[in-house]
């Protein structure tokens, strides 16, 4: 048995601990033992993730073994009508050595008893030596204080001292969670021009499921602003009684008062974060109702609205520190030479593509008599609306705007993309192009230099293509590697790239901005990076949901993930663990060579099944939120919801390597040990 009574301080720890239990229970015996549910508590306060039902039947099951050991059935043939009673009394009670023997069953991990070998001087705790050779080694880090505050034996506190269960406390605590707290808030330089962020951005904000039929509701402005959202959508169309409605064009989406929609935004724009939300205004609502729109906006966003017109001289965009607490309107804006009247611009409308290609999709066109939102109803279909490389050339329109309205657009003003040297030649800082996906994705493959070069100077959104009427999302990170800032995705849909999304954002205080790599903003050295994640063991791995029918039985394995640049994009995989999810060792290393790793994301994938695999959990993370050493990884559910007590053990050991001009090449060379991945020895070479 791992730890077992020769753990004098253990020991002497848990003897302290069933007397207090014995005096709480008001018995004057300790030696008649503790309440059964008392024992039950004690062993789930060390280890919460326990199930009370598995506690309870070890204890059973043991006193069960000690009952026939000790001959309470006498074999003679002859029934004792008190036996009954007298066992059911003692079975009610745990012992002093049943209580330890099963403490040891569910609180000792051997993985982390192990460790604890390895560094121990005496093979029983760590002394202070001991611990600080392994917080200088693994952790980053040389406190002591960690003693007071998770050794729990009075004894290895005066002594200082850390037993096996002050290791595990330590482990398992935020201290040891693999996010770095320090990126739990803005940590990053705000004072940079916009365009140099990467901006939390959200696509037809109002929907909450998909993009033809699903209901609208105030709520999808509500979840995205609460998560850090820092650009959402707002689409304007004329309403009944004079009042501008928000939906999208041409679908079956319920529409929303305006008036709503900006109560709302305005009441949670900065509960999440203080720096510039950015709405974007697509608007098709004529004259008349434009007035009610601006007088919308003004009187309940009030100061709050950022109206101070751009220099001309002005090279750069302010930063999100100077516009702090101010919402910007991305919109349409009148022309110089409009002489303070109102006039006449082109219509943005994103989602006239799907209404296009729904009526193609309808052989027979139109129904005789019927209404355009009829075919649409016919002809609605997820599965017979393929998407396109290439976005439609849809007929060009244009429509009157309201020169108020058009004022109140100031550092986002929406311009159409010609090609990337018209926009170096003529393109203002503070205005502002909206590409198609499928545009943007084919200008990341075929012009990526020129991209990033455009996304230097200027801020470039990009929203899903319409086709995507069920709100799947596109890979950010395909968009991010040539610096697009403003990626919009669809919040209501949870899965891999939402989780990319959020985990991306993290890294600096879930603020909604994200400084983009210095590569992208000016000439510098290139970074790579190594990394070696060993991934140990799992805790409390729940099954998949829905997976019942295979009662408790889990038969976990992991794939640890990389995403980023195509050259760093690939996984890896774990064995399979039969039939054991409340502690599997897996105990296996991958290393992976990492060239961007400003842009690289590390996802932990937890499934279960040998015929029919299922995801049982996930967690997703910024590399520059790592945090080296042995980790604890809390895994999330694929709706992003924590799961209760499950976690991965990982150890992780990353070194950066610094490639710049006319300059040596360093590498770094590191050996490893079976418990652990740490360079005790490294040597440098250069070239």
């Amino acid at each position: 048995m791992l730890a077992s009574s020769q753990d004098s301080l253990r020991l002497n720890w848990l003897e302290q601990l069933f007397s207090s239990a014995a005096d709480s229970d008001r018995q004057e015996d300790v030696e008649e033992g503790i309440r059964l549910q008392s024992a039950i508590k004690l062993i789930q306060s060390v280890n919460p993730g326990v199930s009370g039902g598995k506690v309870e039947h070890r204890f059973k099951e043991l006193q069960r073994v000690r009952e026939k050991m000790c001959g309470l059935d006498n074999g003679s043939g002859v029934k004792d009508h008190n036996e009954p009673k007298r066992l059911m009394g003692r079975n009610e009670r745990v012992t002093k050595q049943e209580f330890i023997e099963v403490f040891h069953d569910f609180c000792t991990r051997p993985e982390i008893y192990f460790l604890l070998v390895q560094f121990s001087s005496n093979k029983e705790f760590l002394d202070t030596k001991d611990l600080m050779r392994f917080l200088e080694a693994e952790q980053g880090m040389t406190s002591l204080k960690l003693i007071q505050s998770h050794e729990p034996s009075e004894e290895g506190r005066q002594q200082g001292y850390l037993s096996l269960d002050g290791f595990t406390s330590y482990l398992t605590s935020a201290e040891c969670h693999l996010f770095d707290w320090e990126h739990d808030t803005v940590c990053q330089d705000m004072s940079q021009p916009l365009s140099h962020y990467y901006i939390n951005s959200s696509h037809n904000t109002y929907l909450i499921e998909d993009q033809f039929r699903g209901p609208s509701d105030i709520s999808g402005y509500i979840r995205a602003l609460k998560m850090g959202c820092r650009c959402v959508e707002v689409d304007v169309w004329d309403g009944p009684d004079e009042q501008p409605v928000v939906c999208t064009g041409h679908t079956l989406s319920p529409p929303l008062a305006l008036r709503c929609v900006i109560e709302a935004i305005g009441r949670f724009a900065f509960v999440a974060s203080e720096y510039p939300l950015i709405i974007c205004i697509e608007n098709h609502c004529s004259l008349r109702q434009q007035k009610v729109m601006w007088k919308h906006l003004t009187d309940i966003l009030g100061e709050r609205l950022y109206t101070n017109p751009p220099h001309e001289g002005d090279l750069y965009l302010p930063s999100p520190h100077t516009l702090r607490h101010r919402i910007l309107l991305r919109g349409k804006k009148l022309g110089p030479g409009s002489d303070g009247e109102d006039g006449e611009v082109s219509e943005e409308d994103e989602g006239a593509e799907m209404c296009q290609r729904m009526k193609a999709a309808n052989s027979g066109g139109s129904l005789p008599g019927g209404s355009e939102k009829d075919t649409l109803q016919k002809s609605f279909t997820f599965t017979a609306l393929p998407q396109s490389n290439n976005p439609p050339q849809l007929p060009f329109k244009r429509f009157q705007l309201l020169k108020e309205l058009s004022d109140l657009v100031t550092l986002c003003c929406s311009v159409g993309f010609i090609d990337f040297p018209t926009s170096s030649k003529n393109q203002k800082p503070w205005e502002l192009c909206s590409f198609h996906e499928s545009l943007a994705v084919r200008l990341a493959g075929d012009s990526p230099g020129d991209f990033v070069n455009h996304n230097k100077h200027f801020l470039s959104r990009v929203y899903p293509n319409p086709m995507r009427i069920d709100s799947s999302n596109m890979n950010p990170q395909d968009l991010w590697k040539c610096g697009c800032q403003i990626v919009s995705m669809n919040f209501q849909t949870a899965g891999l790239m939402m989780d990319l999304n959020t985990a991306w954002f993290r890294q600096n205080g879930n603020c909604g901005y994200v400084l983009r790599p210095a590569i992208m903003r000016q000439e510098v050295s290139y970074f790579s990076a190594d990394t070696r994640d060993t991934v140990i063991s799992g805790q409390n791995l729940p099954r998949p949901r829905g997976s019942e029918a295979k009662g408790d039985v889990v038969d976990p394995y992991v794939y640890v993930e990389i995403h980023g640049i195509p050259a760093d994009c690939t996984e890896r995989r774990t064995r399979t663990v039969i039939q054991n999810g409340d502690n599997p060792i897996f105990d296996e290393s991958f290393e992976f060579q990492i060239n961007l790793p400003e842009l690289a994301m590390v996802r932990f994938v937890v499934s279960d099944g040998l015929d029919f695999p299922a995801t049982t959990g996930q967690y997703t993370i910024s590399l520059e939120c790592l945090q080296p050493g042995y980790r604890h990884v809390p895994l999330q559910s694929l709706t992003g919801e924590e799961l209760p007590h499950a976690k991965l053990f990982v150890h992780v050991w990353y070194i950066t390597l610094v490639t710049t001009p006319n300059s040596d090449v360093t590498v770094y060379c590191y050996c490893t040990t079976p418990w652990s991945t740490h360079p005790h020895h490294c040597s440098e070479v250069r070239g």
